[in-house]
């Protein structure tokens, strides 16, 4: 990683996340903030996007952006030429890293791939592809508009017309043996090309997986099954040299996503468009932002003040502690002990129940070493249970 731009380094850096919210159609395991809309106005659309940038740029001030990421809902239903306008007027509003990294989401259909000289020329540097399986029955089950021939075709366009590419991967997934995830993961990366996303099917609430697994119609492999995947993934990737960075994202030296270790750093993002969420420092203060999830009512609410702005929150020290102990930890590396007091104002240890973080020492589930607290190999795969102890509240 380049070391010059990380957040520790450089605390004026900035990033900024465009939320596009629309999709063909909503996958049953998605509860992300996705719509599918018959008609949309993108030209209304990309005007309402530039008026966020410009309210939020009299917030930040000008500011080395050092990431663009558009997620969504699906990013690559969008002309590239919007792209390009929402990246021009980024350009015109703050200042560009020399070496800024600018991420689009994208789905492997024929048509979205069709784009991607596209979007390119438009600016993209970095692609992230939703692949999510590789054999078209799971592809399927979990709701794609792809097949397996499409995806590796998108795989093969992506890496001609991106200096980055990245795809995902759900694993433990419905009926999937650990023989199952190993031939899959080893087709992966024999296509892959620095930057791999592997995630556990998770049944998250509010989604029609949520409802089917309720009534029985899902069956996921158990905790022991699901617990060698992730351990055998961890050691496949390492071998192809694509060891894990952060517990579900694997990488080649120099290729982790700089935008998302925005995120886990707890360095300062602007979040723009309906439900994105942004931490922005302003007159010394750390403030939370986060927009109206409506796509609609975001829309009006920008035609009426410039910004979709939802609620706006100062945080304080324990705000900050703990999310950034609860992004931090998600990393190989962990947190930056220094960093973490420079950022919050307080030692890591006024917000750690010693006692409890004294035993995890003791199981080999947490490290402290070279000024950094961490999860060993151990325990990440245990970090949702042990944040929740971790904490003192």
């Amino acid at each position: 990683m380049n070391n010059r731009l990380t957040p520790e380094n450089s605390p004026e850096n900035l990033a900024i996340y465009i939320h596009w919210p629309f999709c063909l159609s909503k996958c049953p395991y998605c509860d992300f903030n996705s719509h599918v809309r018959e008609t949309i106005d993108e030209a209304a659309w990309a005007d309402a996007l530039i008026q966020e940038l410009d309210h939020y740029r009299t917030l930040s001030g000008n500011r080395m952006i050092t990431s663009v990421f558009f997620g969504g809902g699906t990013p690559s239903l969008m002309a590239a030429r919007t792209t390009g306008k929402l990246l021009n007027r980024i350009a015109q509003n703050w200042t560009w890293a020399p070496d800024i990294e600018i991420t689009l989401e994208a789905n492997p259909t024929s048509v979205e791939a069709g784009k991607f000289m596209d979007f390119s020329t438009a600016g993209v540097n970095r692609l992230s592809l939703g692949i999510q399986a590789l054999n078209d029955i799971d592809l399927k089950a979990l709701g794609r508009e792809h097949d397996v021939k499409e995806a590796r075709k998108a795989i093969d366009l992506s890496q001609k017309y991106f200096k980055r590419t990245s795809f995902d991967l759900i694993y433990a997934r419905m009926g999937q043996s650990l023989d199952d995830w190993v031939r899959e993961l080893t087709e992966a990366l024999t296509m892959a090309v620095g930057h791999l996303s592997l995630y556990q099917l998770t049944i998250e609430q509010g989604t029609a997986f949520h409802t089917a697994h309720r009534k029985g119609r899902i069956i996921l492999p158990g905790e022991d099954l699901s617990a060698d995947m992730y351990d055998l993934t961890q050691q496949i990737c390492q071998a192809h040299g694509l060891p894990s960075y952060e517990i579900s994202n694997h990488a080649s030296k120099n290729q982790e996503s700089r935008h998302n270790l925005a995120y886990w750093t707890y360095a300062d993002y602007i979040g723009i468009g309906p439900g994105a969420h942004g931490r922005l420092t302003v007159e010394g203060h750390l403030y939370g932002f986060s927009q109206y999830r409506s796509p609609e009512k975001w829309l009006t609410n920008v035609s009426k003040q410039s910004h979709g702005t939802d609620q706006k929150d100062r945080l304080n020290a324990q705000m900050k502690a703990e999310e950034m102990i609860m992004m931090g930890l998600r990393l190989t590396r962990g947190i930056d002990l220094k960093y973490f007091k420079k950022r919050v104002g307080h030692d890591i240890e006024n917000f750690i129940n010693p006692e409890y973080l004294q035993r995890l020492f003791e199981l080999d589930y947490m490290e402290m070493a070279e000024g950094h607290l961490r999860a060993t190999p151990l325990g990440m795969p245990l970090l949702n249970g042990l944040l929740a102890q971790i904490l003192v509240r």
